[in-house]
């Protein structure tokens, strides 16, 4: 009877909370561990050599590897996820900004927006006559890469 006890182990709660506890550090690990190697890969900033030389640290020496990265490269990493985090944002706006098509409109929204823009009296039936022209012909607003601004020529 004096074998050592373990506290966690008296008491059934306690070793499942242990075991609880166990598990969410290690999945937790895994979660830093990917993320270091995510950004050693994402990093434009290092060379080669460099990204070559910390995936064999943080392979064979995996808790050093990523200890001793994420206390150099650490603010680093925020910054270049952040930084990504923000472009992506960016993409995103100027997307729905465009229309949701890549900035491309058909001929018939451009034709509907021209009626529109002669229904108000913005421009004259001569201007819609040369602006629908250019859409059906393929060289106005509708064409690939051209702004949305050419769609009332003369104003």
């Amino acid at each position: 009877m004096n074998t050592p006890t373990y506290l966690a182990y008296d008491y059934p709660l306690l070793g499942a909370l242990w075991t609880m506890f166990v598990f969410f550090v290690w999945v937790m690990w895994f979660a830093l561990l990917f993320r270091v190697v995510l950004d050693i890969f994402r990093d434009d900033a290092m060379s080669g050599w460099a990204k070559a030389g910390w995936l064999v640290v943080c392979t064979f020496v995996p808790f050093l590897g990523v200890f001793l990265y994420v206390l150099i490269r650490g603010k680093g990493m925020g910054r270049r996820e952040r930084d990504r985090a923000r472009a992506q944002r960016e993409e995103l706006w100027e997307y729905f900004a465009d229309g949701g098509d890549g900035g491309r409109r058909s001929s018939v929204d451009e034709l509907a927006r021209l009626s529109e823009i002669r229904a108000k009296g913005d421009i004259t039936d001569e201007e819609f006559r040369r602006a629908k022209e250019l859409v059906l012909s393929g060289h106005g607003p509708a064409a690939p890469g051209s702004s949305s601004s050419s769609a009332t020529p003369g104003s």
